[in-house]
């Protein structure tokens, strides 16, 4: 029997700004739970949840205070479990973000760690002496601006932080730490939970040697903000002790019925796409691994295919999981707005691209209203590094405004109270109630259900057709159907030659006749056919 998750579609749920039930504009377990219904309906097997756990919020809940406790925000323990158990009434599993690579400031193990040098924890983070000139013991530097050490002059020592000076980073070097992550693990799957979404699951191990990184190879595209992408960061992160950790999770995972691992890969090209086959090799590390190099602006048809093929050479026997979009990055409407033909046009075409892909499929909440990135102004923003580089960066609160349920609702359905992040009238515009017949919600639950359906879609293998840009096409084969996927990946129409017989069994902006197929700006179109079927582009 296959595993659930091999043809999952994942559908990512961000609590803060999905359905607040309380009234005091923050989401909460309590409203994901009264939203089970719409989740189910969509046709996804599977909820990955943003981090519930207590925190300070200094990251919106990527800073830990305790692995154990749900945050007072979201709810309580009883509350997450029944979310889980309605939940799984309703067929659904549930993943959680697990942020093992550091803590917030305030856990009680860095509380205990920076009281000294020789205490119980005094080795459960990264510390280091100063240089002799008092700077940073390395070069490395923070994804959210600065150097990644900050100094505690308790300890007279700096700790290493790759987030916020506020997120320390855990010392996976030993072997105590691992052993505690691990039991905050068990503890969720011993209540029932399915699985894990590893955050920076690259992050865990750091150079012993505390070497500094070698500059760039390539110039980063963002130099004046991006200070990390300057670097080679060979020496802070992707060490080559993380994949002892890894095999050790998935033992633990391995005693329990049904559980699933999906790693974020915190790197960007194609070493992403190493990193995840590296990562997912065998059975005895990941299930699956995602990482940014399909969040990103590129939108070419080299860039998908090289995504997919240079994951299928570096894993053959493992299992990818294709995104589009998270809580991270632009949402992909907007994000790739210069190559589309509308907006509708563009969600339209990205979805069926990503039903198409062979692996495991992520959802972020909102895209299957097509819903466009939030206009924000300085004074609206949480989001510590569009905060500290405004206006430079953007940051990523512009993705995480609330889900909108009710078009004409006070701030869409989401909550009676003042949301903590604006609700506006373009998101408004899409809101749950208003996508009837024909909308964009439709077509997802379409598409969702195609691929389900499909042999092809759901299992089969993948072998690229030889096109120019901006097409993508592929055929996907399994058992005794075999479908061609086209994709046009720009607003001009392009035409083809075909010859053999074949229909158009899903598409868009596509036309099929006796002179062949023509696919309109951002048109697409899955062909079924036999044997004998070409087709080229004219």
């Amino acid at each position: 029997m296959q595993e659930w998750w091999r043809s999952a579609v994942i559908y990512q749920v961000y609590p803060r700004s999905y359905q607040d039930s309380t009234g005091d504009g923050v989401g909460d377990l309590k409203g994901i739970t009264n939203r089970l219904d719409y989740i189910a309906d969509l046709g996804v097997d599977c909820i990955w949840l943003s981090p519930i756990f207590a925190s300070p919020q200094a990251d919106m809940g990527y800073d830990v205070s305790d692995y154990l406790a749900v945050d007072p925000l979201f709810g309580d323990l009883a509350e997450f479990e029944t979310l889980i158990n309605e939940a799984h009434v309703r067929g659904l599993k549930v993943i959680v973000d697990q942020v093992l690579s550091h803590t917030s400031e305030q856990h009680d193990w860095f509380k205990e760690s920076r009281l000294s040098r020789d205490n119980d924890k005094a080795n459960w983070y990264v510390w280091a002496d100063p240089l002799p000139d008092g700077s940073p013991p390395t070069n490395w530097h923070s994804h959210f601006g600065g150097p990644a050490w900050e100094f505690d002059p308790q300890r007279g020592q700096y700790y290493l932080h790759n987030f916020l000076a506020t997120q320390p980073d855990l010392n996976f070097h030993n072997p105590d730490v691992v052993d505690a992550i691990l039991e905050t693990c068990k503890f969720w799957l011993d209540r029932g939970l399915d699985g894990f979404r590893l955050d920076t699951v690259n992050y865990y191990f750091h150079d012993q040697q505390l070497r500094s990184n070698p500059p760039a190879q390539a110039k980063s595209q963002v130099m004046a903000t991006d200070l990390y992408g300057m670097q080679d960061n060979i020496y802070n992160k992707t060490r080559p002790e993380n994949i002892a950790f890894l095999e050790r999770l998935r033992a633990l995972t391995d005693q329990y019925e049904d559980i699933m691992m999906v790693g974020e890969v915190g790197e960007m090209g194609h070493k992403s796409i190493e990193i995840m086959g590296k990562y997912t090799e065998g059975t005895s590390r990941l299930h699956m691994a995602y990482s940014f190099a399909m969040l990103g602006p590129d939108f070419n048809a080299e860039h998908f295919q090289n995504c997919i093929e240079g994951f299928q050479r570096g894993a053959p026997d493992g299992h990818p999981y294709w995104s589009f979009s998270n809580h991270d990055v632009p949402r992909q409407v907007t994000r790739w707005a210069e190559y589309s033909v509308s907006d509708d046009a563009m969600a339209r075409l990205a979805c069926a691209m990503l039903m198409s892909f062979e692996g495991t499929i992520g959802i972020y909440q909102g895209e299957e209203l097509g819903q466009t990135e939030t206009e924000l102004v300085f004074e609206e923003l949480t989001d510590p590094p569009a905060i500290r580089f405004w206006p430079a960066v953007k940051g990523r609160d512009g993705c995480r405004t609330p889900m909108v349920w009710e078009k004409d609702a006070p701030n869409a359905g989401f909550s009676t109270g003042a949301p903590w992040l604006p609700v506006k009238v373009p998101q408004a515009a899409k809101a749950v109630d208003s996508q009837g017949d024909g909308s964009i919600l439709a077509y997802y639950k379409d598409a969702i259900a195609r691929r389900k359906a499909s042999p092809a879609l759901s299992r089969g293998k993948t072998s690229f057709l030889p096109m120019p840009e901006p097409i993508l096409a592929f055929t996907r084969s399994a058992e005794d159907e075999t479908l061609t996927c086209v994709f046009n990946l720009s607003p001009d129409p392009h035409p083809f030659v075909v010859k053999g017989e074949a229909e158009i069994i899903h598409g868009n902006a596509a036309t099929l006749d006796a002179t062949g197929l023509t696919l309109d700006g951002n048109g697409f179109a899955y062909l079924s056919h036999g044997t004998g079927f070409s087709i080229q582009h004219s």
